[in-house]
């Protein structure tokens, strides 16, 4: 199995008031390609960090991340946002998008940007809709972004970050600003994504959304303090139950 993103010695400090605070300390960990892995921790313990770090949105103070072969510390600013364009997608709790563009050129307007798809106006236009319907949200193509629920914002802005079809899927609390039902609808598409053979990396809280994904690494103060490895063929009680034992064990 290919290896998407290997991430060695990875620190990042910020100089606050003349005062070091070292937020990542030596991470050490490998994505593999097809995976779904959760990050968890306490809060202020280095999750968010981590994610905008090795997506390359935040630079890395010491240590390499390779993504699909390419070292990030080695790329300037413009081939950095021209491979967060390309090949990675995003999703955040706080669900950004343009206000005076519809939900649905929203959803385009990366594709739009970007000249990895080689593809006319009339096919990106198709495949966007396409993926609308997919997360049943098409009826909301042309309606103002305050027009519509959290939920189905977030599914647009899971469509958003699938249409330049990118090699990874990185989530940042994606059911955080959303009520259970709505979350539970999110976190239903993002793992159909995974199964399908999306690589995904997602930044939680939540026992409930890890329990769906392949792995989770644990992080304590910048530090991942250990890895559990999630058995799928399990129920979805299962899957929460053990790893909350594991949770507990490791002091969460």
């Amino acid at each position: 199995m290919n290896t998407v993103l290997d991430v060695k010695d990875l620190c990042k400090t910020y100089v606050i008031n003349k005062r070091q605070n070292n937020v990542l300390k030596n991470v050490n960990f490998k994505v593999d390609e097809g995976e779904m892995v959760a990050v968890m921790g306490p809060s202020g313990s280095g999750k968010s960090t981590l994610l905008y770090t090795v997506s390359g949105m935040d630079k890395m103070t010491a240590g390499e991340v390779s993504f699909c072969g390419k070292n990030m510390a080695e790329l300037n600013e413009n081939e950095l946002a021209k491979l967060r364009l390309n090949d990675m997608g995003f999703i955040f709790q706080q669900m950004y998008m343009m206000k005076n563009l519809s939900v649905f050129d929203n959803i385009i307007l990366p594709a739009v940007k970007s000249d990895k798809i080689k593809e006319s106006r009339k096919e990106t236009v198709e495949r966007g809709r396409e993926l609308m319907k997919k997360l049943g949200i098409a009826e909301i193509a042309d309606n103002d972004i305050n027009e519509v629920s959290g939920g189905q914002l977030q599914r647009a802005c899971i469509c958003r970050s699938m249409i330049n079809k990118p090699k990874v899927l990185f989530a940042d609390e994606p059911t955080g600003a959303l009520n259970r039902t709505s979350s539970e609808e999110v976190m239903e598409e993002i793992t159909k994504l995974n199964e399908e053979g999306t690589t995904v990396m997602i930044v939680t809280h939540d026992a409930k959304v890890a329990a769906k994904c392949t792995r989770v690494l644990f992080i304590v103060d910048g530090n991942i303090k250990g890895e559990y490895n999630i058995d799928r063929s399990l129920s979805l009680r299962e899957r929460e139950r053990n790893l909350n034992n594991w949770l507990l064990e490791m002091g969460w």
